[in-house]
């Protein structure tokens, strides 16, 4: 039998799974969809359309990949240090 611990870690991973894979393809759908929109209405050449189809899935995959990286290692997606305390490191270091 499996502890209770174990099992509410399981449902805990397995949520966090369902997420980064639901937040990827809403992003990867949409940026491309955005690519394409882009690509019709902007370039002639069926070329430069694909491309920027792929650039906008890009943009959609890069920007899950970060937010799942967020999802899985529980840390907020925002800046590492605040801005006064980035702004006294720099002071501080080119002392």
């Amino acid at each position: 039998m499996e502890a209770k611990g174990s099992r509410s870690a399981d449902l805990l991973l397995d949520q966090k799974w369902d997420a980064a894979i639901d937040l990827t393809l809403r992003r990867v759908v949409y940026s491309s969809a955005g690519g394409a929109a882009a690509a019709l209405t902007l370039f002639r050449s069926p070329t430069t359309r694909w491309s920027a189809i792929a650039f906008g899935a890009g943009i959609g995959l890069g920007s899950a990949l970060r937010d799942c990286s967020y999802i899985f290692n529980g840390s907020d997606p925002i800046w590492p240090f605040s801005v006064g305390e980035g702004a006294e490191r720099r002071a501080s270091a080119s002392e």
